[in-house]
């Protein structure tokens, strides 16, 4: 076969495949016919081909192509083909796809046809006419602008064509595809017709609609008469006529009839044609609707492209605007320039100005008046320079700078799109406030402000078009201006400064300064090709991140992207070469915090990142400086800075190990000396930047104390502490305009002393450790000991009595409101450390804690302030307000934050009026105190009994609160309130016998609470686990006649009924009792199954308890999900089955499992009944199909475990309680379950092992009847009657054991016609019969029944079926078979047979089987 050539070939290569072809003999694809050229004299028949005839001459040159096949071309795949236009293309959002695309995808007839050389015999030729110069005469414009009239000289034209024009018009022939305006004539019946209407797109003058002599479409040209033009005007006349002679109707008619016969394309076409030909004297044209087409733009035409010149549109909601008509008509065009309208007068002098050139002074004119458009369609933002939106009806002066030459001149303000390209622009100028601009539209979106003006998210619009690139580019900008706007706009994407307000406002608070790392929620999927290789062979995360780009990894972590694209380099260099200006510096501090936040990697990045920590440190915390000259200084260098110490206590949050670089190799340890040791007005600085800077101090010394570090600061600055502890009353002056940030230094000073004080406790242990462990690995013991702490305690108690005083005052109550919880925080861990020392004396220790209660705990609890802030709890939870909850702002994956601004304006958690800090600390408090002095317990009953907070309690057992990261944060401190409300009903339940009432509330909340629980909070979950969830106190139920009432209600249920031949409800009495009494072994069972959780228990611990010198980090685990997945009473049974039952295949015996197997899955059905009977509504996160598929892992994992006496009952009395009522009724096998891909696997594997080990066992009978309800997919009932028909025999489950209507199986009919095949089949052939399976008898009796006397119409198979089935029955052998087919009236459940059948057959039936019979018997009697 011979091949194609190839671009790559050869002259050689061609010219051998040329010989190949030739003397192959192979015909060639087209035969080409050379016609001879009259103006060189050639003869007719010469040379042209094996085609060429005599008369060759006077015919029209043809290329033969061979007819397009009349079946459509195969479509071979081929790659994607990017256009280059699809980001401009226009589309809207109401456009339907599949109607484009059927639109524009034709045939390929349609373009491949026989090509016709058009004939141009009969065109004159007009040739130069002959002069006496030598050469031509040289062309200016001024001549043919003054030989062409306007309306022909319009337009973009070369001088050649302008005079060719002219030349034309002086031999008086009409130019080509141009009509003189001398033949223009008025058509008055045009003149009536509504402009949507006309097939052209043109609108002429309001009074008249020109239309030509002659046609503006057919030219004449190619036809071979000699008069073509006469021939043209000819059939234009007669066209003229018809529509003088058609009425207005009848035009819109033929035109509505002729617009759906044409080809679209060919439409648009012959409208180009006729706005082409239109003279220049007609109104530009106009879109149908009146709007030009790039008005208004779909949001998801966003292009995705990060280039600026493709950058995203962003667009504003519909907005509606009062108009008299449905839209505002186009104005009429004004009127061309004239010297008069000139402000400067041409003078004669002034070269090639003596004529006006109007399309050239169109820019000088005054913008229209914004259109306000009545549209429904979204419309391009707009924005300001100060990132306002504006509204699109808004007419802003022009003096503001903010309309240029863009789209929509007439609209003031800057697209995104525009701001992208100006943002690229050479100008220095542009640049900047391009960038700048950008900078206050994420500031704005930070705040929420567009949350009800515009569609979709911004900043992912503008990070999906490259901004992050953008920015990138522009730091690397070498003027000063450009890079310090590109700050600031990265600082506003990256920085929330209402975020780190609420970081800050939380420090102070229990487990304040530990905080989740700000990574994104959603992870990325494992690649598809690493799951098949051997470990070895993978590749690890750090080097597939550095094989993928920059943009896939922007794309998912912002931050990742950055750091990947070298910015802490860049930063370094910009404060170290550029030294910018303050505003620069604090925005570069603020990102490298930022980034330090992000995870504990990206902290260790800025560590490492050369010389860049040791500029800040050298630049911005100088161990000695001078008073700036100026209040605002000029520079920041050399002078301290708040924002640099921040960067320094989010570093060393990260771990201990980087706050021990930070403390030891960048000498920090001495700038935290000296700001400490000095008062804030000593410092020399501004009053605020002073106390800034020392509550950051603070906080960096209370990070390190955290870790057991730093502590020997506290010997150092003792007597600065002690005069910082004594002027707390004096600095909290109400008048004072500084008093929130005294508020601030004074909280920070008591977080360092709480965490030193627990350092300090510590320190008895770590010297016993270092003793004993004999040269084994051990944290050395710090240098501060239990008794330099102890001497504060006093102190302190009275500063806490002072405030508690205060609170009367109300100029001074907020301020004691907000210093309270800090100092029960502090006496917590003095209390809780003092009780592990070796000095601790009990008895002084418990009249202290008596004198404590009596005059300071019991007065705060019952002061009114307090009580009005419990009153509180509930509108400011974020627990119970999940649907209520204040809009947040726009969220982006890559770029989590926590989502919370305007805090200070709405309820919540954090706002003063929060009752969360102080009944946390005030827990943490009875927690400890209540551990050492139990009798104070009773004291304190009131808290839980009060209304607020049991009303608080029934919310949060009824909640479902959603995860993410702009709520964890919160979420975590509200759960530490919860877990000490119910550690203090621990310890009241057993002896308050009012407190006891409440408590199935409280063990509801718990079982709530313990799925709730992020990472780093394993500890709580322990404690909840190893106290409350299992404990007979808080199930009263199991000692309160709880198990007896319940075997009277199924007495009372079940009384009517005759027939129980299977274990029913009355048993469950008795196995809850059981249950109860199994309690500790059921929480042993649980607890081993959760001792994967051991680490992170302890290390939660160690965190909680204020271990330390154990704590490696202050920032919490990734926020994957919760500590404990929602279905975690099924953990056993599950485990077990991944052990056993996927590895064996269900086919071990239950000697054969672990060992103590039988007694897990035991003391999990054990526990399972119990939730379901007395705590069914903590069970509710768990959907009932989740419930079952875990339940199926009972007979799954074990080939007999199932038989077992006590895993029988208690699986007989789950499955009484699933199927129960309306319990059933939402039971809905057609979802997947959770952690399942579909229902229908899980179901096969079922049957599977019914077939193979039931043994007609009727508890796993009745699993597999259950998703054969008729409301479930007809694929598990096909797949009983076909792929495992044989179970039929053995499945002997009777209607009375199964517990649930037959009508949910029978109703409604059957309509699968395969299912119904089945159905007849297994009983016409013995497979199916009563007395081996009578329920699914009952259910294929009654569905084949229904089907063949059924009277509804349906297509011709059904019915054939319906006949085949009738006559197969009629002729039946087995007499009783025949009959219940027949005679079948409808299921009854506690009948004999389990259905009711008629004595005789129906006339209805009889009439329909005579019918039947009669048309088999006729077509007999014509076969024969």
């Amino acid at each position: 076969m011979l091949r194609r050539p190839k671009p790559t070939d050869s002259e050689a290569d061609l010219l051998r495949e040329q010989e190949q072809f030739l003397t192959s003999g192979a015909p060639s694809a087209a035969n080409v016919i050379r016609r001879p050229d009259k103006r060189r004299g050639e003869a007719g028949g010469g040379g042209g081909g094996e085609h060429n005839g005599e008369n060759e001459g006077s015919q029209r040159d043809v290329v033969t192509i061979e007819d397009p096949p009349d079946q459509l071309p195969s479509l071979t795949p081929a790659p994607p083909k990017k256009s280059r236009f699809k980001a401009s293309r226009v589309t809207f959002e109401d456009e339907d796809a599949e109607e484009s695309l059927d639109r524009h995808d034709t045939h390929i007839s349609a373009v491949l046809s026989r090509i016709v050389e058009r004939d141009t015999s009969s065109t004159p030729i007009s040739l130069p006419a002959f002069t006496g110069m030598a050469f031509p005469k040289v062309i200016h414009r001024s001549e043919t602008s003054s030989q062409v009239p306007l309306s022909s000289a319009r337009g973009k034209k070369s001088i050649f064509a302008c005079q060719i024009a002219a030349q034309r018009l002086k031999e008086g022939r009409t130019p080509l595809h141009c009509a003189p305006e001398t033949a223009l004539r008025h058509e008055p019946r045009r003149q009536n017709l509504h402009p949507e209407t006309s097939m052209d797109t043109d609108q002429c003058d309001a009074a008249e609609s020109p239309i030509v002599s002659g046609s503006r479409l057919v030219s004449g040209q190619g036809l071979r008469a000699k008069d073509s033009s006469g021939e043209t005007r000819r059939i234009h006349r007669e066209n003229q006529a018809k529509l003088q002679a058609m009425s207005q109707s009848e035009i819109l008619e033929e035109q509505k009839k002729l617009l759906s016969q044409l080809d679209p394309r060919l439409v648009e076409f012959v409208r180009s044609c006729k706005a082409q030909s239109v003279p220049s004297s007609a109104s530009p044209s106009t879109h149908p609707e009146g709007k030009s087409s790039k008005d208004i733009f779909p949001l998801e035409n966003v292009s995705r492209e990060p280039d600026s010149s493709s950058a995203a549109v962003l667009f504003q909601k519909p907005q509606e605007v009062e108009m008299e008509g449905e839209e505002e008509e186009e104005p009429p065009p004004p009127p061309a320039m004239t010297e008069d309208d000139l402000l400067v007068k041409p003078q004669k002098e002034w070269v090639h100005m003596h004529k006006l050139e109007p399309e050239k002074l169109e820019w000088m004119r005054d913008l229209p008046a914004p259109r306000r458009k009545g549209t429904k369609k979204a419309m391009q933002a707009r924005f300001d320079f100060a990132g306002s939106l504006i509204p699109p009806t808004e007419d802003l002066p022009t003096h503001l700078g903010l309309h240029h030459h863009g789209e929509e001149p007439e609209r003031a303000g800057y697209s995104l799109q525009e701001l992208f390209l100006l943002s690229r622009s050479q100008v220095i100028q542009q640049r900047s406030l391009a960038l700048s601009t950008l900078a206050n539209i994420l500031s704005k979106t930070h705040a929420g402000e567009y949350l009800s003006v515009l569609k979709g998210s911004v900043k992912s619009i503008m990070l999906d078009a490259g901004l992050l690139f953008l920015l990138r580019f522009a730091l690397d900008d070498g003027v000063e201006g450009v890079m310090s706007a590109a700050v600031h706009a990265l600082k506003a994407l990256l920085v929330c400064a209402e975020d780190e307000e609420c970081l800050d406002c939380t420090f102070s608070w229990f487990h304040g300064l530990a905080c989740f790392p700000l990574l994104p929620f959603a992870q990325e999927e494992e690649d598809e090709e690493d799951e098949t290789l051997d470990d070895s062979m993978k590749e690890t995360a750090k080097e597939k991140e550095e094989r993928k780009s920059d943009h896939d990894v922007a794309r998912r972590d912002v931050l990742k992207g950055l750091l990947k694209m070298k910015l802490l380099p860049r930063l370094r260099y910009i404060l170290e070469v550029f030294r910018p200006s303050p505003r620069v510096v604090q925005d570069v501090l603020d990102i490298l915090t930022r980034i330090a936040r992000h995870s504990s990697s990206s902290a260790t990045q800025v560590l490492d990142c050369p010389r860049l920590m040791e500029t800040v440190v050298s630049e911005f915390l100088p161990t000695s400086w001078t008073a700036p000259s100026l209040p605002p200084p000029q520079s920041v260098y050399g002078l301290p800075l708040a924002s640099a110490m921040k960067l320094l206590r989010v570093l060393a949050t990260s771990g201990r190990h980087a706050c021990a670089r930070l403390l030891n190799s960048l000498g920090v340890r001495e700038r935290l000396s000296c700001l400490l040791s000095a008062e804030p007005g000593e410092l020399l600085l501004e009053p605020s930047e002073a106390l800034r800077i020392t509550t950051e101090a603070y906080r960096l010394w209370t990070v390190a104390a955290g870790y057991g570090q730093a502590c020997k600061l506290y010997i150092d600055l003792y007597p600065a502490l002690v005069k910082a502890l004594q002027s707390v009353h004096q600095v909290l002056d109400p008048s004072d305009p500084l008093l929130p940030l005294q508020l601030q230094r004074v909280l920070a000073l008591l977080s360092s002393l709480t965490q030193v004080t627990h350092t300090a406790g510590c320190h008895q242990e770590l010297q016993a450790g270092m003793v004993s462990s004999r040269g084994e690995e051990c944290p050395p013991p710090p240098p501060v000991s239990w008794g330099h702490v102890t001497g504060l305690q006093a102190s302190l108690l009275g500063h806490l009595k002072g405030f508690v005083k205060s609170l009367d005052n109300p100029v001074q109550k907020d301020s004691s409101l907000a210093l309270i919880p800090a100092y029960l925080v502090y006496l917590e861990a003095y209390y809780h450390q003092l009780s592990r020392q070796n000095c601790f004396k009990p008895v002084e220790t418990l009249q202290e804690l008596e004198q404590l209660t009596s005059e300071v705990l019991l007065p705060l609890f019952s002061h009114p302030v307090v009580q009005g802030l419990i009153k509180n709890l509930r509108s400011s939870s974020v627990v119970c307000n999940v649907q209520s909850s204040h809009q947040g702002p726009e969220t982006t994956p890559s770029l989590p934050g926590l989502g919370y601004p305007g805090w200070r304006d709405r309820p919540g958690l954090v706002v003063p009026s929060s009752p969360l800090p102080l009944l946390t600390g005030l827990g943490l408090l009875l927690q400890t105190i209540t551990g050492i002095h139990k009798g104070l317990s009773c004291k304190f009953t009131g808290l839980l009994l009060s209304e607020p907070v049991i009303d608080y309690l029934r919310s949060c057992s009824q909640a479902a609160p959603t995860l993410s990261p702009t709520r964890a944060w919160l979420l975590r401190h509200e759960h530490h309130l919860l877990y000490l409300l119910l550690r203090l009903a621990h310890r009241l339940v057993p002896t308050e016998s009012e407190v006891a009432k409440h408590a199935p509330l409280y063990h509801q909340v718990a079982l709530v609470l313990l799925p709730w629980l992020l990472p780093g909070s394993e500890y709580l979950a322990h404690e909840l686990l190893s106290t409350i969830i299992f404990s007979k106190d808080f199930i009263s139920e199991g000692h309160s006649g709880g198990p007896e009432a319940v075997e009277l209600g199924e007495l009372k249920l079940h009384e009517g009924k005759r027939h129980h031949t299977s274990p029913s409800l009355q048993t469950v009495g008795s196995l809850l009792r059981e249950a109860c009494v199994q309690l500790p072994s059921i929480r042993g069972c649980f607890l081993t199954h959760l001792a994967h959780l051991e680490s992170s228990v302890l290390v939660s611990q160690d965190a909680l308890l204020g271990r330390n010198p154990w704590i490696s980090s202050h920032l919490l685990p990734e926020l994957t999900g919760p500590t404990l997945p929602s279905d975690w009473p099924f953990l056993p049974l599950v485990s077990l089955y991944e052990q056993t039952g996927v590895s064996h295949g269900g086919g071990l015996a239950v000697e054969e499992l672990p060992q103590g197997a039988l007694q897990v899955v035991t003391h999990c059905l054990q526990w399972l009944l119990l939730l379901e009977v007395w705590r069914e509504e903590a069970l509710k996160v768990i959907p009932p199909v989740a419930k079952f598929a875990r339940l199926s892992c009972v007979f799954l994992c074990s080939s007999d475990l199932f038989l077992e006496r006590p895993v029988q009952k208690l699986t007989w009395g789950l499955f009484r309680l699933l199927t129960r009522g309306s319990r059933v009724d939402s039971l809905d096998l057609n979802l997947p379950p959770p952690g399942l891909a579909s229902f229908q696997d899980l179901y096969s594997a079922l049957l599977a092992q019914y077939e193979a080990v039931s043994f007609g066992d009727r508890l796993f009978g009745c699993w597999v009847l259950l998703p054969l309800l008729r409301r479930y997919s007809a694929t598990m009932r096909l797949a009983v009657f076909g792929e495992h028909v044989g179970m039929l025999r053995s499945l002997g489950v009777t209607l009375e054991q199964l517990s649930i209507p037959i009508e949910q199986f029978t109703s409604p009919p059957e309509d699968s016609l395969p299912l119904l095949r089945l159905y007849f089949r297994s009983l016409v052939t013995g497979t199916l019969k009563l007395c081996w399976c009578p329920v699914l008898y009952v259910v294929a009796l009654s569905h084949v029944n229904s089907f063949m006397f059924s009277q509804d119409a349906s297509v011709q198979e059904v019915e054939a079926a319906r006949h085949s089935m009738l006559r197969k029955i009629y002729y039946l052998t087995d007499e009783v078979l025949r009959n219940h087919l027949l005679l079948f009236r409808f299921p009854q459940q506690h009948s004999e047979f389990g259905f009711d059948v008629y004595e005789q057959l129906p006339p209805i039936r009889a009439k329909r089987l005579e019918s039947v019979l009669g048309l088999q018997e006729s077509s007999d009697d014509k076969g024969d």
